[in-house]
């Protein structure tokens, strides 16, 4: 069974630089592209970020290029989300993906076969 499990989300301050984590069972992992996506309220979900399976390639949305870094251990099975110099508009669930491709942005979300549960993350002083 498949399971992806994020963490590190809750209230922050503008500036903050909070984390986020997703925990991946059941896959193979680091055979797989990996993503971060977000919906924001009243709005779609939209691509974040990705990196490729061997962490050798990553792409951004414009809207978070050079604030977020993702990253990836695969010997921990675990997918990662730097957030920096947060803004009040970054906030939305975060959900981490796993098996879609991965290219310049915008996000192929329609291509990931597996999901979490998502982490509410909300940028609020």
């Amino acid at each position: 069974q498949v399971k992806l499990v994020e963490s590190g989300g809750g209230l922050v301050q503008p500036g903050e630089s909070p984390r986020l984590s997703c925990a991946a069972s059941g896959l193979t992992f680091d055979d797989l592209n990996m993503g971060w996506f977000r919906q924001a309220p009243g709005k779609e979900r939209e691509g974040v970020s990705c990196i490729t399976w061997s962490g050798g390639s990553t792409y951004y949305a414009d809207s978070v290029k050079g604030r977020f870094t993702i990253s990836r251990d695969n010997a921990k099975n675990t997918l990662y989300l730097q957030m920096d110099s947060l803004k009040p508009e970054d906030t939305a669930v975060y959900y981490c993906a796993a098996g879609g491709g991965c290219g310049p942005a915008p996000l192929r979300q329609w291509t990931y076969s597996y999901w979490g549960q998502g982490t509410q993350v909300t940028v609020s002083s």
